[in-house]
């Protein structure tokens, strides 16, 4: 008994001294760990749980769109006159024969019942015939009624006793970033195709001062001319180019807004060719590296450093240093904007401008210029008469016609004609204006005149006078 009573005494005794020790040692431990992973605080990702599944009643009606749309998009073929020789005795006698030949095709969008079409100029440039396929496979010859080469926009007319499925212009200004759109045409000769996606940007400037509609709805050789539109049916743009290295689809589409090619297409109707209304101001868009020379606080927006004598910008008030934030209620974040806009308007319109000036904001209501009351488009250049604030300044400058914009390749890359420079004589006749420049496109077109061309004589920026001889 008293041995049983003595190994119960020595268990207990060490149970009590195990406990003891855990206490002391390990359990201490165990709380002073605790201590310290309360002193890192846990991460949380923002996650949302919600379902981003649209339902069928959310989901954008693309169908009812393509059904609005399908039968109003035509297939357009250029025809072309193709000249060489067809035999052996063609080519030993240098005889061309003449022979009609299909050089491309394209799309075209119906916009009146009675048979307006419209389309990309590049799609019928150099036709001698211009043949229409409808959706239901009719054909018809087409009339050219004008071109705006500049915007590469072409409207052509057909003739038939028949009612014709059109589609209704859109608001372009009024289309988002994300909005889901269609894009309607004939690529690669497959008739009848619609592709889908969203507008990514707008006011996307390709080639200095246009303004596309960017979207990502596949788009490919042959949807030149062809309708982009809403989940409505309605147009907002005339689908124009791609950017590709390949020349095919590779996730960017460009339109022209349907602002722009309406007013495009009426000015054609109603005068033949297009009026462009202009501010009269020069400039450039800011951003953080123009601010920082400008010294300016404000990275958005157009910087106003010249204004054109007898524009509606000088006659208004807008000064140089003025940043236009504004035109209407349109907001002005870059050039593009800018001129985007006033392709809508027309000579006379009035238009509010808000400019930032120092620190005060000023809305200045401006009646819009005819261009050709201050510029002439000439082989591929805009002149214009010499500033009066450079005759005042430099006394070498007082007869001459002023570039302000060259596209001429040749012009620019062989000839060297820089804005700025004044040109002063053609083949040996003397240029003191622009009228003088509108006397010799009233009696040559670009192409005669450019094949007569012999001799131009031009002030540099050095205002160092240069001759170059063509023959």
């Amino acid at each position: 008994m008293k041995k049983i009573l003595t190994l119960v005494c020595v268990s207990a005794l060490g149970g009590l001294l195990t406990l003891g020790g855990y206490k002391l040692f390990v359990e201490k431990e165990h709380t002073q760990i605790a201590k310290n992973e309360k002193t890192q605080l846990p991460v949380y990702v923002p996650t949302s749980t919600s379902n981003t599944l649209l339902t069928n009643t959310e989901r954008p009606d693309l169908i009812t769109a393509a059904n609005k749309t399908i039968d109003a998009v035509v297939h357009v073929k250029n025809t072309q006159i193709n000249r060489r020789p067809q035999t052996w005795g063609d080519i030993f006698s240098n005889r061309q024969i003449e022979r009609k030949q299909l050089a491309g095709a394209g799309s075209g969008v119906i916009i009146s019942p009675d048979g307006h079409i419209i389309t990309n100029n590049h799609v019928i440039k150099g036709a001698v015939e211009i043949s229409i396929t409808l959706n239901d496979n009719k054909t018809y010859l087409a009339e050219l009624v004008g071109t705006d080469a500049k915007n590469d926009i072409a409207l052509l007319k057909i003739h038939t006793e028949d009612i014709l499925p059109f589609v209704t212009f859109g608001d372009s200004d009024a289309t988002q970033i994300g909005e889901w759109v269609l894009a309607v045409g004939n690529p690669f000769n497959l008739t009848s195709t619609v592709t889908a996606g969203i507008i990514s940007a707008k006011s996307r400037d390709l080639s200095g001062g246009q303004s596309f509609i960017q979207t990502d709805a596949a788009v490919n050789p042959g949807n030149s001319g062809g309708a982009l539109v809403n989940i409505n049916g309605e147009l907002v743009g005339i689908n124009t180019a791609i950017s590709s290295q390949t020349g095919t689809y590779v996730g960017y589409s460009f339109a022209l807004p349907s602002n722009i090619a309406r007013k495009i297409v009426e000015d054609i109707m109603e005068f033949g060719d297009v009026q462009n209304g202009i501010l009269g101001v020069t400039g450039l868009a800011l951003n953080s590296e123009a601010a920082e020379e400008l010294k300016v606080d404000i990275t958005e927006g157009f910087y106003v450093s010249g204004i054109e004598e007898k524009s509606g910008a000088d006659l208004a008030g807008i000064s140089e240093g003025d940043i236009i934030r504004k035109l209407d209620n349109v907001e002005i974040n870059k050039f593009s904007d800018l001129s985007g806009y006033l392709k809508t308007k027309s000579p006379n319109d009035v238009v509010n401008v808000e400019v930032l000036r120092g620190n005060n904001i000023k809305n200045i209501s401006v009646t819009l210029t005819n261009k050709e009351d201050l510029y002439v488009e000439f082989m591929d250049m805009q002149l214009r008469d010499i500033p009066l604030k450079a005759k005042q300044k430099y006394p070498e400058l007082q007869k001459g016609v002023m570039i302000s914009q060259n596209r001429n390749p040749y012009f620019y890359n062989k000839v060297g004609l820089r804005e700025g420079y004044v040109i002063t004589a053609i083949n040996d006749i003397k240029v003191e204006s622009i009228e003088d420049i509108n006397a010799l496109k009233a009696k040559y077109n670009d192409e005669d005149f450019f094949k007569s061309l012999n001799k131009l004589e031009f002030l540099d920026g050095s205002l160092e006078k240069k001759e170059i001889l063509f023959r």
